[in-house]
């Protein structure tokens, strides 16, 4: 291994150095600074003669008397089933105090394409315990559904609340505890606050959802390059737990905003060409490495499914961070700054949400035959409702008939009811889905036009609370 002393330039988190002999991209480097401190990097630029690094722990320390050291090898991520109930940092070491990592295997970090021909379509149902999703806009094993969220929204209540309750039901009904265990939870944080990162531990820890999950924290004041890291090793120890160990793995990542931004950062010290708001040309490709990590894969019993949070810049979803999002994502859950100043939790507004592959996971033998009917037919009733509403602005209540004003009271009661549940409500699917008929049964028969009879003969409750009242 050679070592140079070679540094010519030093760049905000990037170093150039001077070499006699070819140098591999994404090369791994040490780099000793004068001071005797050992700091990591990656090759991300190699040319004839002159190496760009970009460093991991950021520059501080280091001058031109630093040495530097190729070591021949990509970035690996050590991976075991003993990573479950650990914490790291955002370069993937511990952080909780417990024992050296001993690693079964060690895993390119940058991880394999999933071969299109050998992937699974996904069709099972995940139970997050959130009505608005399981009921609405369903998550499918193996699908990616990201959270489109903007600053100062609850999404890292939500975040927490799905990391917590999310299950795979046909592992409930076994009723047998090995079981499960199959299922993981990956949690990668990225730039987020000291102050958010101790309301997650202190969340992990109280509700016990640590001992299935790995956490990986990359704080707001940790260099910006290993933000580019963090999603990396996130999704290769997913992967691992997925299609070795056969878990069914959640990963969230948050906030995807922040890995942007790093991306922006980075791109404008290496002096490259911007492409749309000052954001790297490369970025939907970046994204889509990270995104199509989520898959099922034939004969393999585990599957990584995604759930990215993103808040959009000024509440703007064209964006180009939740724009190229949704081209490669699979739908989306939308939250609402209206309904969170109406106190509801979580504010999901389901109306612009939409998950493409929720018809595949639904129905008899996944969820229960009636779910597509009744999700449906409560998205018409509720955005009949909405269209209501603004008709009320500008001639009142009185002004409408009766059906109308049962749909403006459906889209109240829908909101108060059926998206309001609070942080704390784990509802099953069945829950969720008679509450579903609770609602509407507010309406008459001859308005559920996308019901099946049979279901509406079997679900429908007759109105019995105001026959007692005539009495």
């Amino acid at each position: 291994m050679k070592e140079y002393q070679t540094i010519t330039e030093i760049s905000g988190p990037l170093v150039f150095a001077e070499v006699d002999e070819p140098v591999g991209y994404d090369e791994i480097v040490e780099i000793e600074t004068p001071q005797g401190e050992t700091l990591r990097g990656q090759v991300l630029e190699s040319s004839e003669g002159l190496v760009s690094i970009q460093v991991f722990e950021g520059t501080g320390g280091i001058d031109r008397n630093a040495s530097v050291r190729f070591l021949g090898e990509t970035m690996k991520m050590p991976v075991t089933e003993d990573l479950l109930g650990r914490v790291l940092d955002g370069s993937g070491n511990p952080i909780d105090g417990g024992p050296e990592i001993v690693p079964e295997d060690r895993h390119d970090i940058v991880g394999e394409a999933i071969n299109p021909y050998s992937r699974e379509y996904p069709e099972e149902f995940i139970q997050t315990g959130v009505s608005a999703i399981d009921g609405m806009n369903t998550l499918v094993r193996g699908q990616k559904l990201p959270i489109f969220s903007a600053s100062g929204l609850p999404h890292n209540d939500l975040a927490l609340q799905i990391a917590r309750q999310a299950t795979v039901p046909e592992e409930d009904e076994s009723g047998d505890d090995d079981e499960d265990s199959e299922f993981a939870v990956i949690f990668g944080a990225m730039g987020i606050t000291a102050e958010e990162a101790n309301e997650f531990m202190d969340d992990f820890e109280r509700t016990g959802a640590l001992e299935r999950s790995v956490v990986f924290m990359n704080l707001a004041d940790d260099p910006a390059v290993e933000r580019q890291v963090t999603p990396r090793l996130a999704l290769t120890t997913a992967e691992y737990l997925a299609f070795e160990k056969d878990y069914h793995v959640l990963v969230i990542l948050t906030d995807m905003t922040n890995y942007c931004e790093a991306l922006r950062e980075i791109g404008a010290a290496r002096e490259e060409v911007p492409g749309r708001r000052g954001y790297p040309g490369y970025m939907y490709t970046d994204l889509a490495q990270l995104y199509e990590r989520a898959g099922r894969i034939e004969g393999k019993e585990g599957s990584v499914t995604q759930i990215p949070i993103l808040t959009m810049p000024g509440d703007d979803e064209t964006h180009p961070i939740p724009d190229l999002t949704g081209y490669i994502t699979e739908g989306q859950i939308m939250m609402d700054r209206d309904l969170n100043s109406q106190g509801i939790e979580p504010p999901v507004n389901v109306l612009p949400s939409l998950s493409r592959l929720m018809d595949d996971g639904i129905g008899e033998g996944l969820t229960r035959e009636d779910h597509g009917d009744v999700s449906d037919q409560m998205y018409a009733a509720y955005a009949e409702g909405e269209d209501l509403r603004d008709l009320v602005n500008i001639v009142g209540r009185e002004a409408l008939s009766e059906r109308d004003n049962k749909y403006l009271d459906f889209a109240d009661r829908f909101e108060e009811e059926f998206v309001q549940q609070g942080y704390d409500t784990n509802r099953s699917i069945d829950e969720t889905l008679e509450l579903g008929w609770d609602l509407l049964s507010m309406l008459p028969k001859e308005e559920l036009n996308r019901i099946g009879e049979d279901l509406i003969e079997e679900h429908y409750r007759e109105e019995e609370p105001e026959a007692v009242q005539a009495d």
